[in-house]
């Protein structure tokens, strides 16, 4: 009696619910900081020659990510195409869609001593790395004392 009421699991209703609203009211850092939920999920990383921003994007075509610095602030943009079955063919039911699709759009401020023309992006495996080198007056260097 109760299956055909319930087809889901309602306890794991239940408990994905739970992790929802804990995420929404709990403003702690974590691990992976206060950003938590978006897409494409970053690693920025910082080193004395450049920074290093890591967009991890499995299943996005790379011809469909722009990426674009304007004024110190970069910006990423794509789009991921849904992977679900298309129609209205009564035996296809969605029980659970967790995977994100449709447009995206991450910004990241970038430090002034970044040089504009060294900024490469290449994409390998749902990976996109934009790797930026500092200017070289920004960089530091060794003084010979004669």
């Amino acid at each position: 009696m109760y299956r055909n009421l319930f087809p889901r699991d309602l306890f794991a209703e239940f408990d994905r619910l739970q992790r929802e609203m804990s995420g929404v009211f709990d403003y702690s850092p974590a691990i992976r900081g206060l950003g938590r939920g978006g897409f494409p999920a970053l690693n920025i990383g910082n080193t004395p020659s450049g920074v290093e921003v890591f967009a991890f994007a499995p299943g996005v075509d790379p011809s469909s990510i722009e990426v674009h610095l304007d004024r110190g602030v970069l910006t990423i943009a794509g789009e991921r195409k849904s992977a679900l079955p298309q129609g209205s063919d009564e035996k296809n039911t969605l029980h659970l869609n967790e995977r994100f699709a449709g447009r995206f759009r991450r910004v990241v401020s970038m430090p002034d001593d970044i040089d504009p023309a060294s900024i490469n992006a290449s994409f390998r495996d749902g990976v996109l790395r934009v790797a930026a080198q500092r200017k070289a007056a920004a960089q530091p260097r060794r003084i010979e004392v004669n």
